[in-house]
């Protein structure tokens, strides 16, 4: 099974989502959006981004 999207209300007139893996846990949760169609347009981005996305990692490894 794949991950939940949450629609949350974040304030009167804005919105966010929630990522959420198959066992509950949270993975990432958005910033505010000021209605749902953006938050949609927020969630198809991050569908769509996801799987191809980099991994940078920006750990200081001189410590």
């Amino acid at each position: 099974m794949s991950g939940i999207f949450e629609i949350l209300t974040a304030g009167e007139q804005s919105f966010r989502f929630r990522l959420k893996a198959d066992d509950g846990t949270v993975v990432a949760v958005s910033p505010k959006f000021p209605d749902i169609a953006a938050l949609v347009a927020g969630i198809n981005a991050v569908r769509e981004n996801a799987a191809t996305g980099f991994v940078v990692d920006r750990r200081s490894l001189g410590a």
